[in-house]
């Protein structure tokens, strides 16, 4: 396809829906600059940038203000490279720069803990260690009315009391 200024292979297609017509225009790259259609190069978005300046105008602005100067021990990095790149750079950033993050996380996810689903390698009830929790366990589990799982435990206990 051809560009409908001048004969150039056309590389920008832009496509307007008004009351209902389609208006399609095609024209080459060096004509959609000169019409003001795509910004020049120099002239590109730093989304980054512009995340983190509408992220700022919203709450927990002061937390972010007070972490700018933290650094993290273990891998160095700076908060303020993680507000220009969006990622952390090691698992101990989190609680170095928990503070900051929360805000974030809770706008973003309307939590700060994980609510979501579990893989299935990872066990629902962690591995008892001793029978005062697994008594919880069971008082836990009948106000729950999850009878199957309390009666379980109580054979669990039974079972750990005998060995001893």
């Amino acid at each position: 396809m051809k560009c409908q200024f001048c004969d150039s292979p056309a590389t920008v297609h832009l496509t307007d829906i008004i009351n209902k017509k389609k208006h399609e225009v095609h024209i080459c790259e060096a004509c959609a600059r000169e019409h003001d259609l795509i910004p020049d190069a120099k002239q590109e978005l730093n989304v980054p940038a512009l995340l983190q300046f509408l992220l700022n105008q919203k709450k927990g602005e002061k937390a972010k203000n007070e972490a700018i100067d933290l650094v993290c021990p273990h891998c160095g990095m700076k908060y303020a490279q993680f507000r220009t790149q969006g990622r952390l750079g090691c698992p101990k950033d989190y609680e170095v720069f928990r503070a900051a993050l929360e805000p974030l996380l809770e706008r973003i996810h309307r939590h700060v803990r994980h609510e979501g689903k579990v893989p299935r390698s990872v066990p629902l009830n962690p591995p008892v260690k001793s029978i005062e929790e697994m008594q919880q366990r069971i008082r836990d589990a009948v106000l729950e009315e999850r009878y199957e799982e309390a009666a379980r435990l109580r054979d669990l206990i039974r079972s750990m009391r005998t060995a001893e």
